[in-house]
């Protein structure tokens, strides 16, 4: 494909979506709405998304796909704009073994604005940016006008060998203040950081806390560390504790200003991904698009409750809602990890993971380490909790091949629109709807262009029934490995809810 060449400095950051005043909350139940009362949906006027540097290594090959869909209601101006952070750290770690960042932030003194790395010409038309090497930067992007509702920008990274060889996958993210990462580990074999982006003009002051299977782990280390404005911090884990454990709970904490975080787990034997945050703590949760040739399957959760929680486990299969045998429930204890090894759980079969409180409700967070294959030829994928699809869910950088669609209704038959975009360098767009029954998972094959010439975009959107949940892989096999990595679908927040004034105040009175 004729794809732009990116040459850019070395760098570590992440791109992330601001709606103006726009108020998103987790559901205590899948599917749960919780949107003000007659409040006019309007396109949201501007958009921030945040990008993580993708990789250290010299064999990565990363490409960026930026698509805004086409939405009603929209001007004819505006534009999008993704730049490589004006500031970089002076703790990025050059061998992706590195001591971590500290508390001091990165280094002052780059005032110049760096120039535009990708600049999406038109709605409905993805735009692909392509790097190589170790050195890309992270990324930070603004979009207004026509160009800002959905705007949605995948990282898709290479790594032909090494720590985390095979397909590294990530959404960019918006800037928020409170994160939560269920799955990251400090064993020996894995290289987890957590990447922490500043989008704005002031410093922003962070703590990162863990929790294991016992509780927190005690770390001054993580305290108030210092994102410089415009920059990012790479933070390796293992340098923020002592203590080596298999599975731990990341709580990202802004205590001024925000931030985008995004976690890379790589492992020595099983490659790696990306570890996106788990949808807000809630007492139901939604664990969309697990691979059906899924050999090994890890949940991990946590409350941050003092109460425990018990939780129905289900599995939403092609045929229903079933409970995998011996792992019908799960205890978390309050403040600590929990890990349940759910093994080939979807036996061949496309599945999502359903959690329901078995008595009361207690909110929880949690995600899913997923491998693919067997013996040396493993690697490995996440999927968090995820919120519903919403109005519309959008992903971006799909490709002719390799592209698989997951979809579920936990709770009520739905029926849902696939839009495929206009290809990246031509092709028609293409739209199909489809029925999810009640409690089932449907993996489908999306459509594609016609006449498609390079990536292109899908939109999700439902038309009516229950609350939707979804998520996309994209696989490829590198050396005989079962290279993938899967994104979960949460609304792609391209409209705010602005209530109606109770009165006119266009006139005042004296």
């Amino acid at each position: 494909m004729n794809r732009t060449t990116l040459s850019l400095i070395a760098g570590t950051t992440a791109l992330a979506a601001v709606t103006g005043f726009a108020a998103l909350s987790a559901p205590d139940t899948p599917g749960t709405d919780t949107a003000a009362k007659a409040a006019a949906q309007l396109p949201v006027e501007r958009t921030s998304l945040l990008c993580p540097a993708p990789s250290t290594s010299d064999l990565a090959e990363t490409s960026y796909t930026s698509f805004t869909p086409v939405t009603k209601g929209t001007g004819s101006g505006g534009k999008a704009e993704l730049r490589a952070a004006t500031e970089e750290s002076a703790d990025a770690p050059a061998d992706g073994k590195d001591e971590g960042a500290g508390k001091d932030g990165g280094k002052s003194g780059k005032d110049k604005t760096a120039e535009p790395v990708l600049t999406p010409k038109e709605p409905g038309k993805p735009v692909t940016v392509d790097s190589s090497g170790g050195d890309a930067p992270a990324l930070v992007g603004t979009a207004d006008g026509r160009f800002a509702p959905g705007w949605t920008v995948q990282e898709t990274t290479e790594v032909a060998a090494g720590t985390g060889r095979g397909l590294q996958g990530v959404n960019c993210t918006a800037p928020e203040t409170d994160f939560w990462f269920p799955g990251v580990s400090t064993d020996a074999d894995r290289t987890d950081y957590v990447h922490l982006t500043n989008p704005d003009d002031s410093a922003a002051v962070v703590d990162i806390e863990l929790y294991g299977k016992d509780g927190a782990l005690k770390s001054a280390v993580g305290e108030g560390i210092t994102v410089q404005p415009h920059s990012s911090e790479p933070v390796l884990l293992s340098t923020l504790t002592d203590e080596r454990q298999t599975n731990l709970t990341v709580h990202v904490n802004v205590r001024s200003g925000r931030v985008g975080a995004a976690v890379q787990a790589l492992d020595d034997k099983l490659g790696g991904d990306w570890l996106a945050a788990s949808a807000d703590p809630s007492g139901s949760l939604v664990l969309p698009g697990i691979p059906k040739d899924a050999t090994s399957v890890r949940l991990v959760a946590f409350t941050p409750a003092d109460a425990d929680a018990d939780l129905k486990v289900r599995l939403a299969s092609p045929s229903g809602l079933i409970t995998p045998a011996g792992h019908e429930t799960v205890h978390v204890k309050g403040g600590m990890t929990t890990a349940v090894d759910l093994g080939d759980v979807t036996r061949g079969e496309a599945g999502s993971l359903v959690l329901t409180p078995t008595d009361r409700s207690v909110p929880v967070v949690a995600a899913l380490r997923v491998v693919r294959g067997k013996g040396d030829k493993q690697e490995t994928a996440f999927i968090p909790a995820s919120r519903p699809v919403g109005t519309r869910a959008t992903s971006a950088d799909n490709s002719g091949k390799g592209s698989t669609l997951s979809l579920t209704a936990p709770n009520a038959a739905a029926t849902v629109k696939v839009t495929a975009s206009a290809g990246s360098e031509g092709g028609t767009p293409v739209s199909k709807t489809y029925t999810i029954k009640a409690g089932t998972t449907q993996d489908i094959e999306p459509p594609v262009p016609g006449g498609l010439k390079g990536t292109y975009a899908l939109t999700v959107e439902p038309v009516s029934g229950g609350p939707v949940y979804g998520a996309r892989t994209l696989a490829a096999s590198e050396g005989g490995v079962p290279a993938f990595t899967v994104q979960t679908l949460p609304d792609d927040r391209g409209t705010v809810a602005v209530p109606e004034a109770d009165e006119d105040l266009s006139v005042l009175q004296k």
